[in-house]
């Protein structure tokens, strides 16, 4: 159970984690909608931090989902870092379907290597099915694969094919189940952002992630373009 001084900073989080999900252009009406929306998402946070299952195992995934549909481009519009090195912004996924079935992707992102090395790095990943078919396997290769672990996992945790997608990966589990080392993307379809109506279920699966507050934005500002 939460005391006052626990609850505080968890309030400061969420209005902070509203603030950090890239929106689409507002009007003014939206805007209003759009704060009263921030202060719901606090209360909300608040209220199901009280009793929250963490357990990587009953972590839930997108159901029936269909990869022809997630095929395309998907802009990282927020992040959250895993341990050690990682791509920091600019980060474009692009997933494509080979034969039989066989799901591909090539991402690119800025990343600064040895300390100010500065860079944007390229990738090339495959996909290993499992039982869920949500669920994948995901295996880098070219010559930035250094910059994960090289067999991840890649869940969908939820997405409209359309709009938006949230993937998660838990690299190391604790001896109790919770996750020790994970990293999430919130993507885009847009690169402005996410629009409005997406937004209140990002917020809610990033708290049944066990991961409200963790996020970062993704700014894109055509680096990876410009150094193409």
């Amino acid at each position: 159970m939460l005391n006052d001084y626990q609850a505080k900073p968890l309030a400061t989080r969420a209005l902070r984690e509203t603030e950090l999900l890239p929106r689409l252009p507002l009007s003014s009406f939206q805007v209003r909608v759009s704060r009263m929306f921030r202060i719901l998402a606090v209360l909300c946070a608040l209220a199901t931090c009280w009793a929250q299952d963490c357990t990587v195992a009953n972590i839930k995934v997108m159901q029936n989902f269909d990869r022809q549909k997630y095929t395309g481009t998907w802009y990282a519009v927020a992040k959250k870092d895993p341990l050690g090195l990682f791509l920091l912004d600019n980060i474009v996924a692009t997933f494509t379907l080979k034969e039989p079935g066989i799901m591909e992707a090539s991402a690119k992102g800025r990343v600064i290597i040895l300390n100010n090395w500065e860079l944007c790095a390229k990738m090339h990943a495959t996909f290993e099915d499992t039982a869920d078919p949500a669920k994948f396997k995901m295996k880098y290769w070219g010559a930035a694969a250094h910059l994960q672990t090289g067999y991840d996992d890649h869940w969908v945790i939820d997405t409209d094919y359309e709009n938006y997608a949230i993937h998660y990966s838990c690299r190391q589990v604790d001896t109790d189940g919770t996750c020790l080392d994970s990293y999430s993307f919130i993507f885009s379809r847009h690169p402005a952002g996410l629009r409005m109506e997406d937004q209140k279920i990002v917020l809610q699966k990033k708290q049944d992630l066990c991961l409200f507050g963790k996020y970062r934005r993704v700014a894109h500002n055509g680096y990876c373009d410009s150094t193409a």
